[in-house]
C-alpha cells in the first residue's frame, strides 16, 4: 500500500483517499472497532476513537509522518512479527485491562548476571522456564503460566487469599501431573529471583539522618539524639525501603525493543515547533547545551521524580502518611513516558507523619546510586 499520501496536503484528494484506506485498515485488524489507537497529531497514539472520529481526527490534525509501518494497527514487520500482539515488553497496547505475554527466555537471560552469586537459584528459575506445565503442554511452561496469572494477580489487585483459591481451582481442572503451585506463597518463591531487590534503612524519627554508612551502628540520631529503635531494640522507629534502579536499567537496555525506545527523542520525534513531549522543551535544549557530552549520547537517561503521600489505611480513621517516590523515563514516547510499568518505584517512606523539607534525607540512596553509576557499560545495550 502505497505511503506516499502521509506526507501530502491534507487539503488534496490523494491524502483524503489515504485517510479512507488507513481507516479501513485499522477498523479491519482492530480488536474493538470502536476503540481504535489514533496517530493523529493531537491525539499522538495516547488515545482510542471510533471510526468516525479517527477520519476526522486525521483530516482536521493530521498524521504522525514518520508513522509509515502500521505496526499499532496489525501491519507485520520484518520476520513476520506482529507488534500488536507480540510479546515485548514495551508494547504499544493501551487497554489497561489486559496483560502482555511472557518473555520468559529474556527474563532469564535478564536476570543472570544478577544471580552470578546464586547459581542455585538461578538453575532452578531456568529449570522452571523449560519444564511444561503438565506432560504435554507445548503452550505454557511451569514459569510463564505463573507470570501469566500473578501479572493478572496484580493487575487486578487481587488479594493473597483470592489467588490462592484461584490457583487451587486451576489445578484441580489439569491434569494430575500438573506442576502449577496452589499457594501465593509458592509462587512468590518461584518468581523471587527475578523480582526487585531492595534495601531496608533504619531512619530518624524526626527525618535528620538515615542509619547507614558511618551512622549504621549508632543506637541513636547523633543530631537530635531520639532512639533509633521503639520500646524493642528490634523495632525501628521509622524505616525507608530503597529500590536499586540500575538493575532495572539494565535490563531495560538489554531488551533490543525497550533501548529502541529510549531512543525516541532523538531518532523518531516530530520536530515541527509543537510542544508534544519534554524534548521539546526549552529546558531540554539548555541541558543539551550546558553539558554537551551528555546531550550528544541519546542513549543518556533523563529522569524525573515525583512523590507525594498517601494512607495505606484506605478509609480507617488513621492518621498516617507513607510517601512513595516515582522516577519517570524522560526519553521514551509519550505513550509510554507514563505508562505504570515504565514507572519505577525508587523509595517508600514510611510515616506516621509526612518528610517534608527533610525528604532530601531520604533521597541520598537514590542520588548515591545514581553518581556511582553514572557511567554503567554501553556493551549491554
Amino acid at each position: 500500500m502505497d505511503r506516499k499520501w502521509i506526507s501530502a496536503n491534507r487539503l488534496s484528494k490523494e491524502y483524503e483517499i489515504g485517510v479512507k484506506e488507513f481507516v479501513e485498515f485499522a477498523v479491519k485488524n482492530a480488536k474493538d472497532p470502536n476503540r481504535v489507537v489514533c496517530p493523529c497529531l493531537k491525539c499522538c497514539f495516547g488515545k482510542r476513537v471510533r471510526e468516525d472520529e479517527l477520519e476526522g481526527h486525521l483530516v482536521c490534525n493530521g498524521i504522525d509522518q514518520s508513522y509509515t509501518c502500521w505496526i499499532r494497527h496489525g501491519e507485520k514487520k520484518k520476520g513476520n512479527i506482529n507488534f500488536e500482539n507480540s510479546s515485548t515488553y514495551a508494547s504499544t497496547d493501551f487497554d489497561t485491562d489486559t496483560y502482555e505475554p511472557d518473555r520468559v527466555d529474556e527474563i532469564a537471560k535478564a536476570v543472570e548476571e544478577d544471580l552470578r552469586d546464586c547459581p542455585k537459584m538461578f538453575e532452578s528459575l531456568l529449570s522452571d522456564a523449560e519444564k511444561e506445565l503438565y506432560n504435554g503442554c507445548t503452550k505454557f511452561t511451569r514459569l510463564s503460566a505463573i507470570l501469566k496469572l500473578y501479572n493478572l494477580k496484580a493487575s487486578n489487585g487481587w488479594s493473597d487469599k483470592s489467588f490462592t483459591e484461584l490457583l487451587t481451582l486451576i489445578k484441580d481442572m489439569l491434569p494430575d501431573d500438573n506442576e502449577l503451585p496452589s499457594r501465593t506463597y509458592e509462587a512468590k518463591r518461584i518468581l523471587c529471583s527475578i523480582g526487585m531487590s531492595y534495601e531496608r534503612i533504619h531512619a530518624c524519627p524526626n527525618d535528620c539522618i538515615l542509619f547507614r554508612n558511618e551512622y549504621e551502628l549508632l543506637k541513636a540520631c547523633p543530631k537530635c539524639n531520639v532512639s533509633r529503635y521503639k520500646k524493642k531494640e528490634s523495632t525501628p522507629a521509622k524505616v525507608v525501603w530503597y529500590f536499586p534502579i540500575i538493575p532495572r536499567f539494565r535490563r531495560m537496555y538489554r531488551s533490543e525493543e525497550d533501548s529502541k525506545h529510549l531512543t525516541w527523542h532523538a531518532d523518531e520525534r516530530i520536530r515541527d515547533g509543537m510542544f508534544r513531549h519534554p524534548a521539546d522543551s526549552p529546558q531540554w535544549a539548555k541541558i543539551d547545551h550546558e553539558y554537551p557530552e551528555f546531550g550528544i549520547e541519546s542513549r543518556n537517561l533523563r529522569l524525573a521524580l515525583s512523590t507525594d503521600g498517601m494512607n495505606p489505611h484506605g478509609l480507617q480513621s488513621i492518621s498516617h502518611s507513607t510517601w512513595p517516590v516515582i522516577l519517570v523515563i524522560y526519553n521514551l514516547p509519550p505513550w509510554l513516558c507514563m505508562k505504570r510499568k515504565f514507572m519505577m518505584l525508587s523509595l517508600l517512606i514510611s510515616g506516621p507523619k509526612q518528610p517534608g523539607n527533610d525528604i532530601d534525607v531520604y533521597l541520598t540512596p537514590l542520588i548515591e546510586n545514581l553518581k556511582n553509576n553514572q557511567k554503567f557499560s554501553y556493551k549491554e545495550r
